[in-house]
């Protein structure tokens, strides 16, 4: 569903990003830190997959650690899978003719805020969602030390982001009219 046309748009659309092509493959950086990648299949790459090897366009991201990796992949083992020379390492592959164009988005600018340098990551996050922003800083910053951080994220079923972070699943949500 989605094309390297949409994965370039996306990664371009993120500040600071910068594409460039090593061995012959797309790779976007942000401030040269590489946040998702075109990633075909080498020799032995196949060989360790068998013929569940895809003859298919792959996309490689970068993700917060293996549990985010590992549910991915469990979670819907037709998009995301691995290699052994991922083994140990924050990154998933993608299958970009089976990824909607909007979670390919959300998975990009998750990557992207990985990646970024922090700062640069929570001005980008200021402007997307401030009232999300504004409310967290309110609530850490109460005179009389009771209020905290929200204890449940109001968009999600599990837990808030830890703090000092902010989940970008609220720019998911949103209407694109309402960022405007």
């Amino acid at each position: 569903m989605s094309t390297w046309d949409d994965v370039r748009r996306i990664a371009l659309s993120l500040p600071e990003t910068s594409e460039r092509v090593s061995r012959g493959s797309a790779q976007w950086c942000v401030k040269d830190k590489l946040f998702v990648w075109e990633r075909p299949l080498g020799r032995k790459d196949r060989a360790d997959l068998g013929e569940r090897a895809p003859d298919r366009p792959i996309l490689g991201v970068r993700v917060a650690d293996e549990g985010v990796k590992a549910a991915l992949i469990a979670d819907d083992p037709a998009v995301y899978f691995t290699i052994p020379h991922f083994d140990g390492y924050p990154a998933v592959l993608v299958l970009l003719d089976e990824i909607s164009v909007p979670e390919l988005e959300e998975l990009a600018t998750e990557a992207w805020l990985l990646r970024a340098p922090k700062r640069l990551a929570q001005e980008f996050l200021a402007r997307a969602c401030p009232a999300d922003l504004d409310r967290d800083s309110r609530a850490e910053a109460a005179p009389d030390g009771t209020a905290g951080p929200p204890k449940d994220n109001q968009y999600s079923d599990g837990p808030a982001a830890p703090s000092g972070t902010t989940s970008i699943s609220p720019l998911i949500d949103r209407d694109p009219q309402d960022t405007l």
